[in-house]
């Protein structure tokens, strides 16, 4: 079940158009600052009744579909999500044989708690529930001052003697779940604290996702249009289609370099 902070949150990603319709679909008072809406959703919440109302609104519609492929543009997982940026799906998409031992997610505490919830006998993210340490008090505070740090040197070379079960890559049988720097905001429980990307030396100025992911969404759209057709599917990512033309002409870099049929068939062609 999604928590009435976890709901709060996404009320707060919608248009103030959108907040001001639930709250007249909800017979709340309309008017006000975005924040006096969401105060009175967040009240409405308290019933039962509201709450399955304004859960229906946020996340009871499809949430599209995710995918994990590498940079090489080959995909490892894909499905259809059943709500947007659900636990559930993302439990899902992490289905393999060999779990990753660091995974990345902006609902991090959610995606722990669900997934361990789910698979009882066999903790899929462990030691700590997904943390990097402890939930001590003395670990909370070092972490909330930036004086506790946690090495995984395994992210930049394997174990000499791998765990047992231990990944392929790596040798670890650790699981962990953390946030990056965008998102560290997404829960107000102290104990997730130790759940910060910059806790790691080996992460540190790995990812920012400021930067990296809208680079990540454009690389992605880039090569859809290489690898289909750009007369059947162009409509979809319009946006992009311009660039990918260009790029299939040789004329802009791409994000990422993924083989593409497409693109050595073009280049057969011009020769």
């Amino acid at each position: 079940m999604v928590s009435e902070d976890r709901l709060v949150d996404e009320l707060k990603k919608q248009k103030v158009s959108t907040v001001r319709k639930l709250c007249m679909a909800c017979n709340l008072d309309s008017k006000g600052s975005r924040d006096d809406l969401v105060n009175r959703l967040r009240e409405e919440m308290k019933t039962r009744h509201g709450y399955d109302k304004i859960f229906q609104k946020i996340w009871g519609a499809s949430g599209g579909w995710s995918v994990i492929l590498c940079p090489h543009g080959v995909v490892y997982s894909l499905k259809f999500n059943l709500r947007a940026e659900s636990p559930r799906d993302f439990t899902d998409l992490l289905s393999w044989k060999h779990l990753p031992n660091a995974s990345i997610y902006d609902f991090a505490q959610g995606l722990a708690t669900h997934a361990n919830l789910r698979f009882p006998t066999s903790l899929p993210f462990k030691p700590h529930a997904g943390r990097l340490a402890a939930s001590t008090h003395d670990d909370i505070t070092a972490a909330q001052n930036n004086k506790l740090k946690v090495s995984l040197p395994w992210i930049t070379q394997m174990l000499k003697t791998p765990d047992e079960d231990g990944h392929l890559l790596t040798g670890s049988s650790n699981h962990y779940v953390l946030y990056d720097e965008v998102h560290e905001g997404n829960t107000k429980d102290p104990q997730e604290v130790l759940r910060r990307i910059n806790l790691v030396p080996e992460l540190q100025g790995w990812l920012n996702s400021q930067t990296d992911m809208p680079a990540l969404r454009k690389w992605w759209c880039v090569m859809l249009m290489e690898n289909f057709d750009l007369g059947s599917h162009g409509k979809m990512f319009a946006h992009w289609t311009e660039t990918s033309k260009a790029l299939l002409r040789g004329e802009v870099p791409p994000v990422f370099r993924p083989t593409s049929k497409i693109v050595q068939d073009c280049k057969k062609a011009a020769e």
